[in-house]
């Protein structure tokens, strides 16, 4: 996590910063190399999926497994030094192009990403964040911190920095895809 968005350098300082690290690390936050079966983007909402809404148990999962999703391209494009192509957000969020593709388009008609013609390969896109899209992501990050610090609320001082430190130790050694 970088400072200056209310995260910490790692060093268990800040337990609510070093929880929300080490649960990024493992995926908890949604990092999906595939659904059932292993298939990237499966089980995502689609244009069947509109408009029956809670009419099958699974689709508050499949809207919110969404908006994780989105979260991850947005946090993928303001970490990026640059425009990434769709490509380049499927990889580092997970997921095949075709449903990066998709999240992209969300994110565009939501006004929190931005497409344009890639300028060296007028082939590709190339996609930026927004204004609108930074502050989307961190009011997102600011409710991760607080829904992390209130599962906090009930440890001492000392259980929280040692839960921080074990959960840190154990998202270090998480395998890696």
């Amino acid at each position: 996590m970088r400072s200056g968005d209310g995260g910490h350098d790692g060093d268990g300082a800040e337990p609510v910063g070093t929880v929300e690290s080490a649960l990024e690390r493992i995926g908890a936050f949604g990092r999906r190399r595939g659904g059932p079966g292993g298939r990237p983007g499966h089980g995502a909402p689609n244009a069947h999926d509109r408009g029956h809404e809670g009419a099958h148990p699974h689709h508050g999962r499949r809207a919110r497994l969404a908006g994780i999703a989105r979260g991850r391209v947005l946090d993928a494009l303001a970490r990026a030094d640059g425009a990434l192509s769709i490509g380049e957000v499927g990889e580092l969020v997970g997921v095949d192009q075709p449903r990066a593709s998709r999240l992209v388009q969300a994110l565009v008609e939501a006004g929190h990403a931005r497409r344009t013609v890639d300028p060296v390969d007028a082939r590709r896109s190339a996609i930026m964040i927004t204004d609108a899209g930074r502050e989307a992501l961190e009011r997102a990050r600011a409710s991760r911190r607080e829904a992390i610090a209130a599962a906090l609320d009930g440890f001492s001082d000392e259980e929280r920095e040692r839960f921080a430190e074990l959960l840190g130790r154990f998202a270090a050694a998480w395998p890696r895809d």
